[in-house]
C-alpha cells in the first residue's frame, strides 16, 4: 500500500512538473508553439576554426609525400580542414599532370609519308 501510495505522488508530481513546463514554453513562444523560433544562423555548422597547424604539401607531391600525411582526430573522425587542404593539393597535382600529358600528345608527331630518310 505505501509503495502505491509512493508511485502516485510521483506520477502526480510529473504530471505537475509537465504541465507547468508546457504553460510556460506556451507563454514565452505563443501558443501552440513546440520549439523556439531560430534566429539568425543555426549554431553547429559553421566551419570550424583551424587550431592546429595545417597538413602541408609540396608544390609537386610524390606518392611518398602522399603516404606520410596524418591528419588529426577529431570528434567524429580527421578534421575536414585539413583533409580539403590536402585534397586540393592532390586535385591541383592531378591537374597539372594530365596537362602535361596532354601537353605531351600534341607534341607527339608521326610520319605519315613512311619517309624516314634523312
Amino acid at each position: 500500500m505505501v509503495y502505491l501510495l509512493l508511485v502516485l505522488a510521483i506520477l502526480v508530481l510529473g504530471a505537475a512538473v509537465l504541465l507547468s513546463v508546457g504553460t510556460v514554453r506556451a507563454r514565452a513562444y505563443g501558443k501552440g508553439a513546440r520549439f523556439a523560433p531560430v534566429r539568425g544562423p543555426i549554431q553547429g555548422l559553421v566551419e570550424p576554426v583551424a587550431t592546429l597547424p595545417p597538413v602541408l604539401l609540396p608544390g609537386t607531391p610524390s606518392s611518398a609525400d602522399i603516404e606520410s600525411v596524418a591528419f588529426s582526430l577529431a570528434l567524429r573522425g580527421y578534421r575536414c580542414d585539413q583533409v580539403d587542404e590536402v585534397l586540393d593539393v592532390l586535385a591541383g597535382e592531378i591537374d597539372r599532370l594530365h596537362q602535361v600529358i596532354a601537353q605531351h600528345r600534341e607534341e607527339r608527331v608521326i610520319s605519315t609519308t613512311g619517309d624516314s630518310s634523312e
